[in-house]
C-alpha cells in the first residue's frame, strides 16, 4: 500500500506533477545554498578577505568530492524510482536496503582517502601561501563529514524517488537555521573551523531526522530482515547507475579544478572575487538543480511504467520553465550584481567588485544553456542511461580545462568568466543529440513489441 506522501508521476498532468515536485525541491535547494552562503558571508565579515579567499579556493574540490557523493546517492535512487513506478515494491525495498550498505562503504573509503590527501591537493592547486592554512582547516573538516553528507543525501533521495519532494525540505529548513546559528556562535572562538563544523553538525541533524521520519511514516519502506540482506546483484545495479552519476559531478569538477588553479595564480583578490560570484550564482542556479532533480524522478517513474510519450511531454515542460527563469535571472543579476558583493565583505575593493560583477553578468547571460544541461542530462539519467552523464561531464571538463590552462593565462580573468558557458554549450550539443537517439530507439522497440503482440492476437 502506498501513502499519500508518495506521488505517482505516471498518471495525471505532467505539468502539474513537474511544478508540484519542483517547487518544494527548489525551496530545499535555496535553503541549502542559503546556509552555504551564510558560511561564506559570516567568514568574510568576521574573518576578512583572506579567509573568504581560503573558503573560495576549496570550492572546486568540495564540488568534485562532495558532489560525487551527492551524485552517487541520486544515482542510487533511480532504480528505486523505477521500481516504484513499476509498482514492484518488493524489489524497491531491496534496492533501498542495498543502497544503505553501499553508501556506508563508499562514505568510509572516500572520507579516509581525501582527508589524508587534503594538504597535497591544496598544494597541487597552487593555493596562495597566505590562505593555504585556513583552506586546509576548512576542507579537511568537510571531508571528515562526508559520511554525514551521504546519510542526508541518500535519505532525501529515497523520499524524492517516491515523489515526495516536500518532506526533505522541512528537515533542511531546520538544518539551515541550526547551521546559521552555529556559524555565528562558533566562528569567534574557532575561526574558520567553526563554520565548517557547523555545516557538518547541521547535516547530521537533517539526516537523522529524515531516517527517523521514513521509518515511522513510509509503510512501503519498512524493511524486513530479508529486505536488509546484502545482495551483490542489487549492489551491482546501484553501482552501475550511481557511479556514473557521481562521476558526472567529479569529471565536470576536474575542469573546475584546472580552472581554479589558473585563477589561484592571479592572486587572492581574484580568488575572493570568483568565490563570491560563484556563491551568488549557485543561489540563482537552484531552479536548474530543482528542475534536474524533478526530471530524474519523473523520467525514472515513467520509464519504469513504459510511458515514453509522457517523458517527452515532461521534458518540454521542464525546458519551458527553465528558459523563462533564465531570462528573469539575467535581468535581476544585471541590475543587482553590485549589491550582492557587499553581503560578503564590509569594504570590498574596487577590483573585487568589478571582477565579481563581470563573472555574474557573463554567466547569467547563458543560463538557458545550463537549464538544458540539467534538464536533459537528468532526464536521461532517470531513464537509466547514467553512463551518458560521464560523457557529457567530459565535454564540460575539457571546456573548463581549456579555459583554465590556455585561455586564462593568455586573456586573464575574463576567460574564467566565460569558462562555464563554454562548458554548458559543449555538453548541450552532445546531450540533445543523444536524447533524440535514445527516444527514437526506445519508441522503435516499443512499436515492435506492440506489433508482435498484435500479430499473436490475430493468430
Amino acid at each position: 500500500m502506498t501513502e499519500k506522501r508518495t506521488v505517482d508521476m505516471t498518471i495525471g498532468s505532467p505539468a502539474k506533477h513537474i511544478l508540484g515536485f519542483m517547487l518544494p525541491t527548489l525551496v530545499g535547494y535555496l535553503f541549502q545554498q542559503l546556509y552555504s552562503m551564510a558560511d561564506t558571508v559570516i567568514i568574510g565579515r568576521y574573518l576578512g578577505e583572506d579567509s573568504l579567499a581560503a573558503v573560495g579556493s576549496t570550492g572546486c574540490m568540495c564540488f568534485m568530492i562532495i558532489g560525487f557523493c551527492m551524485g552517487l546517492c541520486s544515482g542510487f535512487s533511480i532504480p528505486i524510482a523505477q521500481k516504484f513506478g513499476a509498482k514492484d515494491f518488493t524489489s524497491m525495498r531491496k534496492f533501498v536496503a542495498n543502497s544503505i550498505w553501499s553508501c556506508i562503504a563508499f562514505a568510509i573509503v572516500i572520507a579516509t582517502i581525501f582527508y589524508l590527501m587534503c594538504m597535497n591537493i591544496l598544494e597541487a592547486l597552487k593555493t596562495p601561501s597566505n590562505i593555504i592554512g585556513e583552506a586546509y582547516t576548512y576542507l579537511s573538516i568537510l571531508f571528515i563529514g562526508i559520511p554525514v553528507t551521504m546519510m542526508y543525501n541518500m535519505a532525501s533521495s529515497i523520499m524524492r524517488s517516491l515523489g515526495d519532494s516536500r518532506t526533505p525540505v522541512y528537515f533542511l529548513l531546520l538544518s539551515s537555521v541550526i547551521n546559521i546559528i552555529l556559524d555565528i556562535i562558533m566562528v569567534g572562538p574557532m575561526g574558520i573551523a567553526g563554520p565548517a563544523w557547523a555545516t557538518v553538525i547541521a547535516q547530521l541533524v537533517s539526516g537523522l531526522l529524515c531516517i527517523v521520519y521514513m521509518r515511522r511514516k513510509y509503510e512501503i519502506l519498512r524493511l524486513s530482515k530479508l529486505d536488509m540482506k546484502f545482495e551483490p546483484a542489487y549492489v551491482g545495479k546501484l553501482v552501475y547507475v550511481g557511479i556514473p552519476m557521481g562521476l558526472q559531478y567529479s569529471i565536470t569538477a576536474i575542469g573546475s579544478v584546472l580552472l581554479q588553479s589558473a585563477v589561484n595564480v592571479l592572486g587572492s583578490t581574484y580568488v575572493a572575487a570568483s568565490a563570491t560570484a560563484i556563491k551568488v550564482s549557485l543561489f540563482f542556479c537552484c531552479p536548474f538543480d530543482a528542475l534536474g532533480s524533478t526530471a530524474a524522478t519523473y523520467g525514472g517513474q515513467n520509464m519504469g511504467a513504459g510511458k515514453l510519450d509522457r517523458i517527452g511531454n515532461g521534458l518540454k515542460w521542464c525546458i519551458m520553465i527553465g528558459f523563462v527563469y533564465s531570462a528573469v535571472a539575467y535581468f535581476v543579476l544585471g541590475i543587482l550584481s553590485k549589491n550582492f558583493v557587499v553581503l560578503f565583505l564590509e569594504e570590498p575593493s574596487a577590483l573585487l567588485i568589478e571582477n565579481t560583477v563581470m563573472y555574474l553578468k557573463f554567466n547569467s547571460m547563458f543560463y538557458f544553456l545550463l537549464a538544458l544541461v540539467n534538464i536533459v542530462r537528468f532526464m536521461i539519467q532517470g531513464m537509466g542511461y547514467s553512463m551518458i552523464a560521464i560523457v557529457a561531464g567530459v565535454f564540460e571538463m575539457v571546456a573548463r580545462g581549456i579555459a583554465g590552462q590556455v585561455l586564462v593565462p593568455n586573456f586573464g580573468y575574463i576567460a574564467a568568466c566565460l569558462a562555464s558557458p563554454l562548458a554548458w554549450f559543449m555538453a548541450d550539443i552532445f546531450l540533445i543529440v543523444v536524447y533524440k537517439l535514445i527516444m527514437r530507439r526506445l519508441k522503435g522497440k516499443q512499436r515492435f513489441i506492440h506489433s508482435q503482440i498484435s500479430t499473436v492476437h490475430v493468430m
